[in-house]
């Protein structure tokens, strides 16, 4: 095993970081000089490497909300060959959220023992291979084959990307990283709307599949050709490294120094309030956020009238918003911080205020305008877009950071069993009543009932055991 080399920090107000661990000794006694016009100043400036794996985390999710949303675009125009029953419409959609939410544990246990790197690309490629498997589909059993296996695949993305930024970013920065990373959810599911519907009116719903495919292996080589660690990635200097453990929290680095401090056993963090608020909280976070990834097209479709063409044109307008949404969360949350905010009353208020404003989802019942329920639905996706970011911010915020990714799978995990069981909700209200109306309303009940669990049952934001 080749020893660390150790430089010290150039700022010394700040922590010391980590030492620096060279891949070999070749390269760590060959690599070029940092400072090719050999100028202080060129020293002293940050890289900005950490930007770049967030964008990548971005990209990741991008494709990872494309390919789960893919379906649920084209299912309207996949039921002909498949003569799909509502309720299996509903099996469907749901199906995916199943096997997603079983391996949230295991992808996270794993994400933190082997790390993002290898982690992160074996997700993106498992679940690249069953996208493309869709496309040979031949009936409702195998479709549903399909799509558990996308739900194995993508089961580390999220864990994968929450561990990427606690290892990146200092704290005053996750806010925006965070939303940097979470709002490629929201373009890729805005995307899906139009894209989707392009690509099957040009060549047909098989080739959607076929395309998205190829899209997540070209990531996945990117990816395992690019990342590192911050002491190992080449493109780092002192000053970066330096500014991303600038912020790092003893209790976080070194739990086991602090009396009372979980080791990070799925046990240990459950004797933990603000864990179940957590997963309370982002369990009806996810009912809300479900229906916009699974039902939303065929309610535009259906309930609105909408042809194909208004579909891939309007059907874009929440996902957008959603993006902005993913954005202002972020930004707002850092911003309070640098006010002085605490930790605990920055993240508490933007998911709190985050899940009130969703509620008014239920609201698009009482209107028969068409343009002003899109309103709605769009200010709703909004919020939850607002809110989510805090909600992958509280892992590293509270666990210690060898621990980071298994909260989030934990918290993951049952928020994604509320996932698997929104659209056979929905689709079963949606059926009995034949409308969206009550569907809509309990998805509303949903969203308060986040914002109760958010703003009650977390007790503090702060590492725990503290």
């Amino acid at each position: 095993m080749v020893e660390p080399s150790v430089r010290a920090p150039k700022t010394a107000s700040a922590p010391t970081p980590p030492t620096r661990t060279s891949a070999s000794s070749a390269s760590a006694t060959d690599s070029p000089p940092r400072d090719r016009d050999g100028q202080q100043s060129r020293l002293n400036r940050s890289s900005r490497i950490r930007w770049v794996i967030a964008g990548f985390c971005f990209a990741g999710l991008a494709i990872n909300y494309l390919d789960r949303s893919a379906v649920s675009v084209a299912l309207p125009f996949m039921t002909g060959d498949f003569n799909l029953t509502p309720t299996e419409q509903g099996i469907i959609l749901s199906a995916f959220s199943w096997t997603y939410a079983v391996m949230q544990l295991p992808a996270g246990w794993l994400i933190d023992k082997v790390g993002t790197r290898i982690m992160f690309g074996a997700s993106v490629l498992l679940w690249s291979v069953f996208t493309a498997l869709t496309a040979l589909a031949g009936n409702f059993a195998t479709l549903l084959g399909f799509r558990l296996g996308l739900g194995i695949g993508e089961a580390g993305a999220y864990p994968s990307s929450a561990k990427s930024v606690s290892q990146w970013f200092p704290l005053r920065e996750r806010g925006r990283a965070t939303a940097f990373y979470d709002s490629g959810a929201r373009v890729g599911s805005a995307l899906a709307v139009p894209a989707v519907a392009a690509i099957i009116g040009l060549f047909g719903w098989r080739a959607v599949f076929l395309i998205l495919g190829v899209l997540g292996l070209l990531w996945t080589i990117g990816w395992w050709t690019y990342y590192r660690s911050p002491e190992q990635h080449h493109g780092v200097n002192d000053a970066e490294l330096a500014h991303i453990h600038s912020q790092d929290d003893p209790a976080q680095e070194h739990p086991e120094a602090v009396a009372g401090a979980p080791q990070g056993r799925i046990r240990d963090l459950l004797r933990y309030r603000t864990v179940w608020g957590m997963i309370a909280g982002f369990s009806c976070l996810n009912f809300v956020v479900t229906f916009f990834l699974t039902w939303f097209p065929s309610y535009l479709v259906e309930e609105r009238g909408f042809s194909l063409l208004k579909l891939g044109f309007f059907g874009v307008i929440p996902g957008l918003t959603a993006v902005v949404g993913s954005w202002a969360g972020g930004l707002a949350g850092d911003a309070l911080l640098a006010r002085g905010w605490s930790v605990n009353k920055t993240r508490k208020t933007c998911l709190v205020a985050g899940m009130l404003t969703s509620s008014v989802i239920a609201l698009a019942v009482v209107t028969e305008e068409a343009w002003l329920a899109l309103v709605l639905l769009s200010l709703s996706y909004f919020a939850i877009a607002f809110a989510i970011v805090s909600v992958w911010c509280l892992p590293a915020d509270v666990a210690p950071r060898s621990r980071v990714a298994t909260l989030g799978g934990a918290q993951n995990f049952a928020a994604n069993i509320a996932s698997a069981a929104s659209p056979i909700v929905i689709g079963f209200l949606a059926g009995a009543t034949g409308s969206f109306v009550v569907p809509l309303v309990v998805t509303g009940g949903v969203a308060l009932l986040g914002a109760a669990s958010f703003g009650l049952l977390i007790r503090r934001v702060e590492p725990l055991g503290s």
